[in-house]
């Protein structure tokens, strides 16, 4: 065998071995990788029971039900469609009616069962994937005008 031979037996050799690590650690990733949907894409698409994801949009108003056991019931829309959200545990404190929420878990049979709960953190903030799903479902205006009446958003940032 010649060593042009060699060398290009070697790097074939090395190439694979790299393609099948990079295989490997996408395989592993594919299991802890979460997407965001909107209420909206929930309706639209079928989702597989199992798998998790987030869910955003806003708390609908007068959705929020705490029952026993620090078990809270509550919609998230994204002012076209909402979905029915469960959670066990204790809400962050800025968790409130008509905010900003995203929430991590699975959906099954109608029902979205969260394992956590994120609220935005300040006055001044919408997740950037809340924001993209309201402008998606075509009611990013109205939301954006009543967010600058209470002075959550600026004028230049609607711009």
């Amino acid at each position: 065998m010649k060593r042009k031979h060699k060398r290009l037996t070697f790097v074939g050799v090395a190439l694979l071995l790299l393609a099948g690590a990079v295989g490997l650690m996408l395989n592993a990733f594919e299991e802890s990788i979460v997407f965001f949907h909107s209420p909206t894409d929930i309706a639209e698409k079928p989702m597989t029971p199992d798998r998790r994801m987030r869910l955003g949009g806003l708390v609908e108003e007068g959705s929020v039900i705490k029952m026993p056991d620090a078990v809270v019931v509550f919609n998230i829309t994204d002012l076209a469609n909402s979905t029915k959200v469960t959670y066990r545990g204790i809400l962050p404190d800025l968790f409130r009616e008509g905010q900003g929420v995203v929430a991590e878990g699975t959906y099954a049979n109608g029902l979205f069962t969260a394992s956590e709960v994120l609220a935005k953190h300040d006055e001044n903030y919408m997740p950037p994937e809340v924001a993209d799903a309201l402008k998606k479902s075509g009611k990013w205006d109205e939301m954006s005008e009543e967010m600058k009446r209470q002075g959550m958003i600026e004028k230049e940032t609607q711009q």
